[in-house]
Formats: C-alpha cells, structure tokens, sequence
C-alpha cells in the first residue's frame, strides 16, 4: 500500500495567456499569508512538480519508437510550421519560481529558506534545461517582472550564459536540498541527476554541433568547452554512485525484474532517485497499460531497426548473421538481450498474474512489435487497470540506471571508458538481466551502427578514435532506456543525428499472404492472417479455438509490407518523414511572441512572415 501522496493541488489561481505581460507579481495577493513557514512553501511549489514532470514517458514516439500516426515531429517537412503561440514557449512556470525566490526574506527559518531556495533553483535549473533544449537561446529571466519592465522586450541570452546560471542554480540545489530518499520530492540528488542530465546534453550537442561560441557576443567572461560539461556530467553521475544512496532493483529473478520495474504499482525507493506518484484508490491514474492493449491509444510500436540493435543473450551482435534480414517474429527473440523480452510481447508472453500466451495483436501494434514495458498486471487495482486511465505504476523522472548511462556516456566521449567504467555501470545493467557482460578489449565498431540506412552518419563521430566504446554505450542507452520520455529523441538532437528520423521505420517480416503463428506455440494458433488486394476476404471460422484471437488484414490496404506482397511490415510507406538539418534542430519561436517582442530573432530556416 502505497504511504503517501504527492501530488497535491493548491488553490492557488493559474496563471496563462501572455505569461509577463499583463500581470503584476503573484505575490501581491498572498504575501501576508503565504512565504512564512515550510508548509507555505510546499502549497506554493507543489505545482511545479505537476506542471513539468513529464507525466507519460511512455508515450513518445522516435525512430525507435512510433504511431500509426507520426508526430509532427517526426513527419517534418511542411507538418512542422511556425505556430502564432504555444509551441513550448510558456513562461507561467518560471513566473512563479522566480515569485518563490523573491519571497524568501519574508521567512524567518532558515533552514526552510535554504531549502525551498534549492528546490525553486532546481525547478528554474530543470525549466531552462527545457528551454534550451527545444529554442537554443533563450532569455534569461530571474526575478518578477512587472507589466513595464523592460526585460519584457529583452533578446535572446547566449546558451552559454543560460547554462552558466543553470550551474549556479543546481549547484546551489546540490549544496541545500536535503539528501535523504524522497522518492516523490526533488532531493540533492534528483539535482545532481538533472545537472549530469543537461550537462552531458550541452557536452555533446556542442561536440556533434561543432558549436563555437564568443565570450564577447555571448555576454560572458569566459566559455566552457564541451569537454568542460561532459565532465561536469561525469562528476554529477559520479557523486550520486560513489553515494551509494542508490542501487538497481533487484529481487534476484533476472527473467522478470526489469519488466517488474515499470509494472509494478509501488516506485522502487532504490531505483528511482524522483518518480511521478499515482494512486489508483486517490483517483490519480496513468494510461500506460492502455497504451499497450487498447487500439484507439495510436498503436505505439517499436522499429525493427531499434529490434535488431538489441545483441545476442551472449554478447555477440545480432546482425552480424545476414540471415536476421529475413527472420520469423519468433526466430527473432531467440537468445536476444533477455530486456528485449521484458519490453516487447516476446514469444510465450503473458500478462503479469496471467495465464494466457499472447502473441503481439496487429490491431494494437502497427509494426508487430507490440509494447509490454509499462503493462500492468490485468488484475492491479482491483482488475481496473485495463482501463483506458486506470493505471498507477508509478513513473520515474530520475532513475539510477541513466545515471550510470550518464556516466557511461560522459567517459566513452572524453576518451575515458574502460574495463572499470563498464563494471560500473553497463556491467550491472546487464548482470540484473543476466546477460553476458561487456569485454572493452573486444568492441570494435559494429557497421550496423553506422550504415547510413540504419545507423550514425555524423562526421564528427565517425572520426572520432573512441568511436567503438560510444557507438556501445548509445545501443546501451537504447535499450535500457527503452520507451521511457524523450531520451531518444534528445539523443538525436543533440548528436546532430536528425537524419535518422529519415530511415525506414518498419516492423516484422512477413514472406507473403497466409496464416501466421506468430509465437509458434504448440496448438498452432493463428494470430495474423494476411490475404493479397486481388483475394477476397477469407472467411475465420469463430468456433476453431485456433482462430480465436485471429487478426484478419489485407496487404496493401490495411498493412503494407516494404516489397509489396512481401517484406517488412511498412506503416509509413504513404506518409513522409523527413528531416530539414538546417531548421529543425530547434524549434520556432511563435509569431505572436516576436511580434510582442521584436528583440527575439527567430531559429535558422523558420519562416514566420515577420520582417525583423
């Protein structure tokens, strides 16, 4: 039974339309009331936690990851456009960060104060992070602003600049929070994960960008390199490990605790560093069962092309046999990375608490690698979890494992991956798995990687000496951090890969029309029945048990396969994803907003009709 509740909803009046512009300070109606004690504090932050925490990570589509129907993201091309407002571009958060760091004098405890200051500079740290991420330069805002004050038509801050006062604040967090585990609240070393977390981004979004930045044009005194921020991420991830605060979950039962992970209803205190609490007798559900099991949730499904990076059980590269090019959805899942099982439906699966073998449901999936990751047991909650919105796994925001990934990730680029590095981190990913470990000696580059059609085609990586020991952490990443936010597509973003999202985005393979058991299983159920354009629809006899969870689809029309009648399940083949590398590294900044403002100058390659 789940102890405590986070999520709790203050009755303090929301605050949208233009952020800055029309209001005065927040604080103008309640700084007699609230600011003087640490419950004061937590009524006026409490929102912060809803209001940025990502609270469906499991619903984010990339080139590992996608949708019958494509992001606008990830269609590219003419879907992306310059929109009159929203777009990211909201700035009521901040508002009341800023609010909350204004008002810490008018509380005379000091300890409260230090930590609510912490808290407040974490949140402004984490929003920033956001900023960045989606429009590169950004203004920098740090206190209240009034309906006249001028920083209302400030331009854009340098990167630099924003990610030097993004230091200054997690620093401040790391220094004040407190260090005990608060699975539901942000604690020092939640802020020391989301400073390793946007570190590393900035470390190698300036490596694969090739990113210059002058001191004087940036309104510095000086620049950090990228070299610089991976080892500050390293060192982040390094003081949260060398802790010993945190440790993978483990019960000892490597076939399913990976998949428990995420299914399970209470946050594992080891693992998550900070998580998004639900409680399904409060009423607070997510739908990540249902994004699994029901159709109408956009069939999310994982590409072949992220399948295939997944090694052998052993260690050894699962392309390196040319025969995987045409291999049987069941043949597939022979002695893969036992993960690969315990996120996708594998042959033999079955719901947690259930009896009965599923074979992945063309309905639900529309490449045939149906998610299980985040599928909760049908009988949680009392048997209501297989409602659209009724399940409470809780989800995480910071788990141990990216940090180790972080760490990873920071030494394979600054040259410093070894033996060492990989027991400390990849190793126990793999060990809770039992999986083969990783032999450093042994990696050399895998050509699936960086096959043009499949892989990494960065100059700047392909150069680069350690290009074995980065190309290994990246599969890793991927693969441990399966379905879970936005990591992949960051990951793209700041690689400077965005020419990936242009690969093929198929699923399993399929010789011709005809009966399909999917998994093989003994009584020889048929789970998919393919039939050509020129056939008439064959009939399924319902009173034959084998036919019972049949699915019936017309190639060419209700699913396409990569070579016509044959091939690779192809759900994009009439619909266009592509990328614009000069443009779409960042987002635009709406119209409504520069016309407010024309200080801010719009991202390379948006067209926003404006003349300034």
């Amino acid at each position: 039974m789940k102890k405590y509740l986070l999520i709790a909803f203050a009755a303090i009046a929301s605050f949208t339309a233009c952020d800055f512009l029309d209001r005065g300070p927040l604080s103008d109606m309640t700084e007699e009331i609230y600011f003087k004690t640490a419950e004061d504090f937590q009524l006026f932050t409490n929102p912060l936690y809803n209001n940025l925490l990502d609270k469906d990570p499991y619903n984010h589509q990339s080139d590992h990851y996608i949708k019958l129907t494509l992001s606008n993201l990830l269609h590219g091309g003419s879907y992306r456009t310059v929109p009159a407002s929203g777009g990211g571009w909201s700035w009521t958060d901040l508002r009341r960060i800023n609010t909350v760091l204004a008002r810490m004098d008018t509380c005379e405890d000091e300890q409260v104060r230090l930590q609510y200051e912490g808290l407040a500079r974490f949140f402004r740290a984490f929003f920033y992070y956001e900023k960045v991420k989606q429009f590169g330069d950004v203004p920098w805002i740090s206190k209240e602003l009034a309906s006249d004050s001028e920083e209302l038509k400030a331009p854009r801050d340098s990167r630099e600049l924003i990610m030097q006062k993004m230091l200054e604040d997690v620093n401040f967090a790391i220094a004040n929070l407190p260090s005990a585990v608060s699975t539901f609240r942000v604690n020092k070393y939640a802020a020391l994960a989301l400073k390793a977390q946007f570190c590393l981004f900035e470390g190698t979004f300036r490596k694969y960008h090739d990113l210059k930045i002058d001191a004087a044009q940036a309104g510095v005194e000086y620049v950090n390199d990228y070299v610089f921020y991976l080892e500050q991420a390293a060192a982040a991830a390094k003081e949260i490990m060398d802790s010993k605060v945190y440790k993978l979950y483990s019960t000892g039962n490597p076939d399913k605790d990976y998949r428990m992970l995420f299914a399970q209803e209470e946050a594992s205190r080891d693992e998550y560093i900070l998580a998004v609490y639900y409680l399904h007798a409060a009423g607070i559900y997510n739908n990540s069962t249902a994004m699994s099991i029901l159709p109408a949730q956009g069939r999310l499904s994982a590409t072949r092309k992220f399948v295939n990076t997944y090694l052998n059980a052993d260690g050894t590269r699962f392309t390196a046999n040319d025969a995987y090019k045409t291999m049987s959805y069941y043949d597939e899942f022979q002695n893969r990375d036992p993960r690969l099982a315990q996120t996708l439906r594998a042959p033999g699966y079955k719901r947690i608490n259930g009896d009965a073998v599923l074979a992945p449901d063309l309905s639900c999936t529309c490449t045939g690698y149906h998610i299980a990751k985040w599928t909760m047991a049908a009988d949680a909650n009392g048997g209501d979890s297989d409602r659209a919105d009724r399940s409470s796994n809780d989800t995480p925001v910071y788990r141990y494992a990216e940090v180790l990934l972080n760490y990873a990730e920071a030494k394979a680029e600054l040259g410093e991956f070894d033996q060492i590095v990989a027991d400390e981190t990849i190793n126990l990913l793999r060990r809770r798995v039992g999986m083969a470990e990783m032999k450093v000696a042994e990696l050399t580059v895998d050509p699936y990687l960086v096959d043009p059609k499949t892989g990494y085609s960065n100059p700047i990586l392909l150069a680069d000496p350690n290009l074995a020991h980065i190309l290994e952490v990246r599969r890793e990443r991927g693969v441990e951090l399966a379905q879970e936010g936005d990591f992949r597509w960051e990951g793209l973003m700041r690689w400077k890969e965005g020419k990936c999202i242009e690969q093929d985005m198929h699923g399993i393979y399929f010789p011709g029309p005809g009966q399909y058991n999917l998994d093989n299983d003994a009584a020889g159920t048929i789970d998919l029945w393919l039939y050509g354009a020129n056939e008439a629809q064959p009939t399924v006899d319902a009173t034959n048990p084998i036919y019972a969870s049949c699915v019936v689809l017309r190639i060419g029309d209700e699913i396409y396969l990569s070579d016509g009648t044959s091939g690779y399940v192809d759900p994009q083949q009439k619909s266009e994803h592509t990328f614009d590398e000069a443009r779409d590294y960042f987002y635009p900044i709406p119209i409504d907003e520069r016309s407010l403002n024309p200080n801010l100058t719009q991202n390379p390659g948006w067209n926003d009709g404006l003349d300034f």
